[in-house]
C-alpha cells in the first residue's frame, strides 16, 4: 500500500511539474506572433497542459478518497480542502473557452485552414490567471496536508 501511495503521490506532483511550465509557455506563446510556428508552440504547450490536467483528475480523487492516503474523513473535514477544490474548479471553468478554441484550432489545422485567432489576448490572460491559481493550489494543498485549518 505504501508503494502505491508513493506512486500516486509522485504522479500527482509530476502533474505540477508538467502543468505549471506548460500553462506559462502557452501564455507566452499566445503573446508572440501566431504564424504557423507560433500556433504550433501554443498547441504543444496546450497538449502538455492537458496531460497535466488528466494526471490531476486521475490522481487527485484517488489520493483524497481512496484508501492510500489520509482518508476521506481527513479531507472532507478540512475547510482548506474545499478551498483547494474550489480553486481547481475555477481553473477548470476558466479553461473551458481556451480549451474549446484550441480544439477548433486543431481541427482547422488538420483541414489545412487558418484557425480563428479571435480571443487570443483573452486566452493569454486566462492562462496567466490559471498559472497563478495553480501556484495558490500548491500552497493550499501544503496547508491541507499538514492539517492546518481543520476544526
Amino acid at each position: 500500500m505504501r508503494t502505491a501511495s508513493a506512486i500516486l503521490s509522485s504522479l500527482h506532483l509530476l502533474a505540477l511539474a508538467i502543468g505549471l511550465p506548460a500553462i506559462v509557455m502557452r501564455a507566452r506563446a499566445l503573446a508572440r506572433p501566431l504564424d504557423e510556428a507560433g500556433i504550433k508552440r501554443v498547441l504543444t504547450a496546450d497538449t502538455f497542459w492537458g496531460l497535466a490536467a488528466i494526471l490531476w483528475l486521475v490522481t487527485g480523487p484517488g489520493r483524497a478518497f481512496g484508501p492510500l492516503e489520509k482518508g476521506t474523513t481527513f479531507y472532507m473535514s478540512s475547510p482548506l480542502f474545499w478551498v483547494k477544490l474550489g480553486l481547481f474548479a475555477a481553473v477548470f471553468l476558466i479553461e473551458l473557452p481556451p480549451m474549446i478554441a484550441f480544439i477548433r484550432w486543431r481541427i482547422a489545422h488538420r483541414k489545412g485552414q487558418a484557425p480563428d485567432l479571435g480571443g487570443v489576448r483573452t486566452f493569454a490572460t486566462l492562462s496567466w490567471i490559471e498559472a497563478a491559481l495553480v501556484v495558490t493550489i500548491v500552497f493550499v494543498a501544503s496547508f491541507v496536508a499538514r492539517g492546518l485549518g481543520r476544526p
